[in-house]
């Protein structure tokens, strides 16, 4: 009598899926260096590959360990961070690689509930780092692995409950290798649920025919999947009006000042910033308000908000202050070091 096929677990199919299909070739894969995980992780939050790949090879490139990191001035942590937005992720990420060194002797912790006591490490990313780098057995839960399990169990929580989402956590960590498959294949199985969240069972017409779970997923066998994953409450989109001053002087250095915090753009460099017309007008005095020149308005998206912003240009002679306005004079060639919003970028580089 022959034997009977035994199904292999999820876990066991996503491992070997991702050992062929996988994506194995990333700068931050083939590693177990925690502080490249680590910021591979922070850089891709809310933030696509494509765009991660040229910012982590400069910030590795210039920092190169979280000792470095935690060395590092705050100007030039947010200089490398320039224009990847969400800077409060580097502002954790340099609070972070300083606890590292002074609470942890510059080591990484090698469990995950310790790692989420640090500054910007949520559930999730501690978990990542545990499982790739160290092989422990805890699962992740991004967004693109709650579409992977919301379609795969045809999980009809709403995961803007507390409940649900505790609900959903539970199940991931129920379809985790066994503690005898190792910590290879653990961390082999991490990478390969965030490649089939990123590659196949993409948020709009997933690739379910290259999928190894399909064969498993409710979803799928409902052809529910624009039905997962669920979540009632979403953010409502807004927008904003603001006021750039862009004063430069006759040499080409502009005037910064740095942004308070919290708010917009906190902890960079930026023009001073006006909520409208007329009060940026009043912060100077009547004989250079009259030589304020508006430029073209132009909307800059964030990810819940429209930002229409009003670049106000005002020329000045070499050295000449403003003197109601908080801010100094950047050089030409030393403003692009610093750590400054995109749009702010943009503008400045077409002086």
């Amino acid at each position: 009598m022959p034997k009977a096929v035994i199904a292999p677990t999820v876990a066991q199919a996503v491992v070997a899926w991702q050992k062929v299909h996988g994506r194995n070739s990333l700068p931050w894969q083939n590693t177990t260096d925690p502080y490249r995980v680590w910021l591979s992780e922070i850089m891709l939050q809310q933030t696509q590959v494509r765009t991660v790949l040229d910012y982590f090879a400069r910030f590795t490139a210039r920092l190169p360990t979280v000792a470095d990191l935690a060395a590092a001035s705050q100007d030039e942590v947010m200089g490398l961070w320039s224009g990847l937005g969400y800077y409060s992720r580097a502002r954790n990420l340099h609070r972070c690689a300083q606890m590292v060194v002074a609470q942890h002797g510059g080591q990484f912790p090698r469990q995950a509930d310790v790692l989420q006591s640090l500054p910007g490490i949520g559930r999730s990313t501690a978990a990542a780092i545990a499982s790739l780098c160290f092989g422990e057995r805890v699962a992740i839960l991004d967004a693109n692995v709650k579409r992977v399990l919301t379609r795969l169990l045809a999980f009809e929580g709403d995961l803007a409950q507390a409940a649900q989402e505790r609900a959903l956590w539970q199940a991931a960590g129920e379809l985790l290798p066994s503690a005898q498959d190792g910590a290879k294949a653990m961390a082999r199985y991490t990478q390969g649920m965030m490649d089939l969240g990123a590659t196949v069972c993409a948020a709009r017409n997933p690739a379910c025919h290259v999928c190894p779970l399909q064969n498993r997923c409710q979803a799928h066998a409902q052809q529910r999947m624009a039905d997962f994953p669920v979540r009632s409450r979403k953010l409502k989109r807004s927008a904003q009006s603001l006021w750039l001053l862009w004063a430069q002087d006759a040499s080409g250095a502009v005037w910064l000042q740095r942004r308070p915090a919290p708010g917009i753009w906190a902890g960079l460099h930026c023009l001073p910033v006006f909520d409208s017309a007329a009060q940026l007008r009043a912060a100077l005095p009547a004989p250079l308000s009259k030589g304020v020149a508006d430029g073209p308005a132009f909307v800059h998206v964030l990810t819940h908000k429209d930002l229409h912003l009003h670049p106000c240009q005002l020329l000045l002679k070499t050295g000449q202050a403003l003197p109601d306005i908080a801010g100094s004079w950047v050089a030409a060639d030393q403003w692009p070091a610093l750590g400054l919003p995109a749009p702010v970028r943009t503008l400045l580089a077409q002086q």
